[in-house]
């Protein structure tokens, strides 16, 4: 999942060197959702295994 969020993100700033603002703005919104669901399945992860001890 973080290799889609850094790919998202390598997309985004090249699209905005190269002037594509629409194009960049959309993959980084992506690569912004997937690191927040990302970020949630940790913390559940973590949590589940917190309370299984």
């Amino acid at each position: 999942m973080i290799r889609l969020i850094i790919i998202f993100l390598i997309i985004a700033i090249i699209a905005a060197i190269f002037g594509f603002g629409g194009i960049a703005e959309g993959a980084a919104d992506i690569a912004q959702i997937i690191f927040w669901i990302f970020v949630v399945l940790l913390v559940i992860s973590l949590l589940s295994r917190l309370f299984r001890r």
